[in-house]
């Protein structure tokens, strides 16, 4: 029976019908993700004022330093609930799971929207974060199996646009409706975008077994295998350059080319533009050699890195060399996704969503590296560097990782 339903999916020509109808519905929810993730950001000072109302009007900058912990309690919520609630839900009918996951967040969005003070809102933050990577995780998985082995990497690629195309339509507007409106009408637009994802999900999302015989204790085995910890770490860092760059591009914009703080939203827009091409590209590249695209994109992301820091100061040359560094830096992302999923064995559900753990490390490290580097007096274009640094390291560390892979293969066929 599940044979039956599976093989009509699979695409063996442009990806259409009711696979098309299932990305789609996928990817909607990753939408949501990309904005209840990132809107944030935008709206620091808004829930500073209004959370933090008596700290904000004495100090507004040290108001605004503590609701960036917001940021930091999603980040612990992904990198918490990736691994656990995958490693429970293996066992359970995969489109059911996501339907769960999609309602979760929407709930635990509207708590964001209602909660009345800054320790409800965190704690809210800490909830809704917690999905995260579970669902990217189950829809990686899902669209792998409509697409087939051959196509996997452009399912799971179709599935993140909705996370890069969020960072183009959804946190522009979502930071618009914030400041406008006030803030929290930010989130009810994101628990609205959940539900519609749940709702779609249902329709669309073909039903899919889970494996009744995984338990939590069998998933984890997963951590058991090196190639597992060696492409979490290449993830880990790779995205650590990418969001070096991220964190600081304001600065890099204001104070580095010169320019009006006008000028942010439309350097953010090329990098969501290049994310989302990226990101595409990266899942018709790993289809065809997975090691190239990753140490490929690594290295792609490390020059484009080198450029940048020697031509920021011209805004024309910094905005092509934004948009380039994300194109080729979210390559990455569908190209370690399969990875994972290749090296994980039968732990697939685990593995599947431990990307979103190591992307929410990259934006840890990067963050932090970042921020040292600038606070050491060695300027605003210093992340750049970290991010020059952090890609050479990671493809470093993939072909270290590929390179186990050819000596252990002769072994295997021993």
């Amino acid at each position: 029976m599940t044979a039956s339903v599976a093989v009509p999916l699979q695409a063996t020509g442009p990806i259409r019908g009711a696979a098309v109808r299932a990305l789609f519905a996928l990817a909607i929810g990753a939408f949501g993700i990309g904005m209840t993730e990132f809107v944030v950001m935008g709206l620091l000072p808004d829930l500073a004022a209004d959370l933090l109302t008596s700290h904000f009007a004495a100090d507004p900058e040290a108001a605004i330093a503590q609701t960036g912990w917001l940021i930091s309690f999603y980040a612990l919520g992904v990198v918490i609930g990736a691994p656990t609630i995958s490693g429970f839900a293996a066992r359970y009918p995969r489109q059911r799971v996501l339907v769960v996951l999609a309602a979760a967040m929407a709930l635990c969005s509207a708590l964001t929207a209602i909660a009345p003070t800054f320790e409800l809102v965190a704690v809210s933050r800490l909830l809704a974060g917690l999905p995260h990577g579970a669902y990217f995780g189950m829809a990686a998985l899902v669209a792998a199996d409509m697409l087939g082995p051959a196509r996997r990497a452009r399912g799971i690629a179709i599935v993140l646009t909705g996370l890069t195309v969020a960072n183009v339509v959804g946190v522009p507007l979502g930071t618009y409706m914030g400041q406008l409106i006030g803030w929290r009408t930010a989130f009810v637009a994101v628990t609205l975008v959940f539900a519609f994802a749940a709702v779609a999900i249902i329709f669309f999302v073909p039903k899919s077994p889970g494996d009744p015989g995984r338990t939590f204790r069998a998933e984890l085995g997963v951590f058991r295998i090196p190639q597992v910890w060696f492409t979490v770490g290449v993830g880990a860092i790779g995205f650590g350059g990418f969001f070096a760059v991220y964190s600081y591009v304001a600065p890099l914009v204001t104070e580095v080319a010169g320019q009006p703080a006008a000028a942010v939203p439309l350097i953010l827009v090329l990098m969501g533009l290049g994310m989302t091409v990226g990101t595409l590209l990266g899942g018709v590249a790993a289809d065809r050699n997975l090691a190239r695209t990753i140490i490929g994109a690594m290295l792609a992301t490390s020059i484009a890195a080198l450029v940048m820091l020697l031509v920021a100061q011209s805004i024309v040359a910094l905005a092509v060399l934004i948009f380039i560094f994300a194109t080729v830096a979210s390559m990455i992302s569908p190209a370690v996704q399969t990875r994972l999923m290749d090296v994980a064995g039968d732990n697939q559900s685990i593995a599947a969503a431990l990307t979103h753990s190591a992307l929410n490390v990259g934006n840890s490290l990067g963050a932090l590296l970042g921020g040292i580097v600038i606070a050491s007096g060695w300027g605003f274009r210093s992340p750049v560097a970290v991010a020059l640094i952090l890609s050479l390291a990671g493809a470093i560390v993939a072909a270290w990782s590929f390179r186990l892979d050819r000596r252990a293969t002769p072994k295997l066929r021993e």
